[in-house]
Order: C-alpha cells, then sequence, then structure tokens
C-alpha cells in the first residue's frame, strides 16, 4: 500500500498582529488529496491561519513546507506559483472585470511565473480550464459576459472557486466559502469540495457551517484563541461532548451525529 504523500507540513507557527499574540505555535499536516477543516468560534485565529500559510500576514516564527519546498518567506505571489490557490473571505472577484476575464486572470498571471507542473500521473493534471470550470457551474456560462458586480452572492462564490480551481492547484484554502450564502449555493459548494477531492486537490477548509464542514473533511482541527484544543477525524469529534460544546456550541455527540 502506497503511504500518503504529505503536501502541506506546518510546524509551530507563531503569527501576531502587531503585539497581539494570534497563532500561537499551531502545527498539521495535509496529505495529497485530503480535506482538511479548520473549526472554531469567530476571532479564535481561523482566517490568521490561511493568511500566514498564503504569505498575507507572514508568521513570526515556524515552518511552513509546501511539496517538500520551505515557503514561509516567499510572497503570496510566489506561493501561487508553486500549485497552491486561495479562495479569500468575503470572495473579492474583480467586480469590475466579466466571468471571462476573472476566470482568465490567474492562467495569463501563472504563465509569466514559474508554477510547478503536476506530474503525469496526478489525476489533477489540466483537468481545469475554463471549459470544465463552467461545466461544473454552468449558471457562470450563462453570464461569461456579465461583470462581477452583476451576480448574486452565490454566482459571485461559484467564481471565486472557479477562478482558484483554473490554475490546477495541488492545494486549494478556502475561507468561509459558504458565507452568506442560500441553502442551494451551499448545497453546491459542498459538491464542488467533494470533486475536487476525487481529483486529488488538497483542501484546507474554513468554514462556520458545521454541517457542510463534517460532510466533507477526512480530518478536522478545533482553533481556540490560537491554539488547536481539537485534531482528528470527524467521528473522534462527535464523541467529544465538552469540546463541542465548548468550542463549537453544539450541545452534544448526538447532534454533530446527525450533522455527519
Amino acid at each position: 500500500m502506497d503511504r500518503p504523500e504529505l503536501l502541506l507540513e506546518v510546524s509551530e507557527l507563531h503569527t501576531y498582529y502587531d503585539d497581539s499574540y494570534v497563532l500561537q505555535g499551531l502545527s498539521l499536516q495535509i496529505q495529497r488529496g485530503q480535506v482538511v477543516a479548520i473549526l472554531g468560534r469567530n476571532g479564535m485565529g481561523k482566517t490568521t491561519l490561511i493568511r500566514s500559510i498564503f504569505g498575507l500576514t507572514p508568521a513570526r516564527s515556524g515552518t511552513i513546507r509546501f511539496v517538500g519546498e520551505q515557503i514561509e518567506a516567499y510572497q503570496p505571489f510566489e506561493i501561487a506559483q508553486r500549485g497552491m490557490s486561495l479562495v479569500p473571505q468575503g470572495r473579492r472577484i474583480f467586480k469590475n472585470l466579466s466571468v471571462k476575464e476573472n476566470l482568465l486572470l490567474p492562467t495569463s498571471a501563472l504563465a509569466r511565473g514559474i508554477k510547478k507542473p503536476l506530474s503525469d500521473s496526478h489525476p489533477a493534471k489540466q483537468y481545469w480550464n475554463i471549459e470544465t470550470v463552467l461545466d461544473e457551474f454552468p449558471q457562470l456560462r450563462e453570464r461569461l459576459k456579465n461583470g462581477g458586480n452583476e451576480l448574486s452572492g452565490g454566482e459571485q462564490q461559484m467564481l471565486a472557486i472557479g477562478r482558484a480551481l483554473i490554475s490546477n492547484p495541488d492545494l486549494i484554502l478556502m475561507d468561509e466559502p459558504s458565507e452568506g450564502l442560500s441553502p442551494r449555493f451551499v448545497l453546491q459548494v459542498g459538491e464542488i469540495i467533494k470533486r475536487m477531492r476525487d481529483l486529488k486537490h488538497s483542501i484546507l477548509l474554513v468554514e462556520q457551517n458545521l454541517a457542510l464542514a463534517l460532510s466533507v473533511a477526512d480530518y478536522v482541527y478545533i482553533i481556540s484563541s490560537g491554539k488547536f484544543v481539537f485534531s482528528g477525524t470527524p467521528e473522534e469529534l462527535s464523541t467529544q461532548n465538552e469540546i463541542l460544546n465548548e468550542h463549537l456550541g453544539v450541545s452534544g455527540s448526538k447532534e454533530i451525529s446527525h450533522i455527519h
């Protein structure tokens, strides 16, 4: 049996905002094709972790290794060129550009960079292009010429995810992808995450929607005040009544078992 490929390894990450000590020695790992969820209440450090990994809020100390390369000193564009994509909180598409122009941006940017190609055996090698993204999100095909500001919130999120996919990344960081979406779009987000996992993309998912997170995650970390207070599978989490109540506001294992 092949040993799982370690894609991302974060070790003893310490991040500050000025004098505020936000991430207090976090360590985590993500394997190829794994969906890892980061759960926790607001203000506990989830988004800061995503930003530190992607180079937007550099850590003061600790190491981040991506596909075996140490990257914590790199700029975000250098990290993107190496095969990592970000779906930021709040979508943040270019609203003055058309849907098509938004989707083409990553390909033109990476063409000028040094993105490492996926191996020939990787299931996602060159899978995603504008056509396959539009097949996955048919509502965007109907809006190709529309500006980003003409899309609904759900359509903007689909565009943000499609834009991240089109560079065929090894790892996708997703920060609250279901935030502000209708139940229909939340279900669609869950399906696309499962599709990405089937294609052996790895996903680091920050999510407040517990039902969505537990329906797609292979492994879960719970963060509180900048430290991980739990790590394990969704099934293992379902037995931790005290942690569920204190850190997620879930009344007990029966409720989480029903969700999962």
